[in-house]
């Protein structure tokens, strides 16, 4: 096998995964350029191994040691590409922090991303899940993306068509999954930017702070404040962030739930449908702040499982699958988790 300089055996990838798990990956390339994956796909026995691709690991559960290839995505670098009559063009290389990214655009006064500010991971994994948060999406700005190919050893442009993206979904975890892998993402931020606050958590910590015109970096600081508080640092507390989805429900559902639990948050959908609030729902059930073993569900936030210290990716996989099987029996609600088990 041809050597490749950064190629590592047996590593623990304990510092690359936000749930602080202890787990070890036969074998470990950083990609620092797209030169660093044509040498992959040009080397038959890394090409032959399993593979999994990782940004900040911060939306990952490592439930085992991984027998394969671990490429962990390093590129860095931002730039205004271009602008038009409508928007500002920004591109961002998969490797930054996604965070990074948002304040950047932020201080060069360019709006758009505010809502998702301080969510952690990296750029590149950012469209996979098609993150969001507060009445925002990651959709909402993209432009396109430039990934390469595995299938044809080629640099390719998708588009926000080609990404199918849905509420927490991209087409990066179906038909494209293992096929390509993220090099940049370009954004539009609009040149008539509006604030989005919807939400009425951002709403009304813009009121008590009397700010009736906000400006993107105020919603900005709002929310990192709001996320701050309720979310654990998992420099401090191993996470990753919110574990489940928030589950959709037919209007005829959302009226039987009505009956027994008339305080249910629900937000209706442009299709009719209705989303709940994963987080209520499992608090109803009593979780929070609740130990199993060593993992747990954050005091604050029932929304988020926790590594209480040495936890292995199997106790927060089986805590899961507990809450999980609570909501379903008190509510007939299927939870589906947001983090990607390996």
């Amino acid at each position: 096998m041809n050597s490749m300089p950064s190629l590592q055996h047996d590593f623990s990838l304990r510092s690359f995964n936000t749930f602080g798990i202890d787990a070890n990956a036969s074998s470990y390339l950083e990609i620092t350029s797209s030169d660093d994956l044509f040498q992959v796909f040009n080397n038959p026995e890394l090409m032959s191994q399993p593979r999994l691709v990782i940004g900040g690991g911060s939306n990952l559960l490592l439930t085992d040691h991984f027998s394969g290839l671990v490429l962990r995505m390093a590129m860095k670098g931002m730039n205004v590409e271009r602008e038009d009559a409508d928007a500002v063009y920004v591109r961002a290389a998969a490797g930054e922090k996604w965070h990074d990214l948002v304040s950047w655009t932020l201080e060069q006064g360019y709006g758009g991303l505010e809502n998702l500010s301080w969510i952690p991971g990296t750029v590149g994994a950012a469209p996979v899940q098609n993150i969001g948060a507060y009445g925002s999406e990651l959709k909402d700005c993209f432009h396109s993306l430039k990934a390469f190919d595995f299938r044809g050893g080629k640099v390719v442009e998708l588009s926000k068509s080609d990404c199918q993206f849905a509420y927490r979904h991209s087409i990066f975890k179906t038909d494209f999954k293992d096929r390509f892998i993220i090099l940049d993402v370009c954004f539009a931020l609009p040149k008539a930017w509006k604030p989005n606050v919807a939400y009425a958590e951002v709403d009304k910590e813009l009121a008590a702070r009397k700010m009736a015109n906000p400006t993107a970096a105020d919603i900005s600081r709002v929310i990192i404040d709001i996320r701050q508080r309720k979310l654990p640092d998992p420099a401090v507390t191993g996470n990753a962030g919110s574990f489940f989805k928030n589950p959709t429900v037919e209007a005829e559902k959302l009226l039987e739930l009505k009956k027994d639990y008339p305080a249910m948050p629900s937000y209706e959908q442009p299709d009719g449908t209705y989303r709940l609030a994963a987080g209520w729902l499992i608090d109803q059930c009593g979780w929070k702040g609740k130990h199993y073993g060593n993992a747990g569900v954050c005091e604050t936030q029932a929304l988020v499982l926790v590594n209480r210290g040495n936890a292995s990716g199997k106790e927060i996989a089986e805590l899961s699958e507990a809450i999980k099987k609570d909501v379903f029996d008190t509510f007939g609600i299927r939870l589906e988790p947001e983090p990607v088990f390996v």
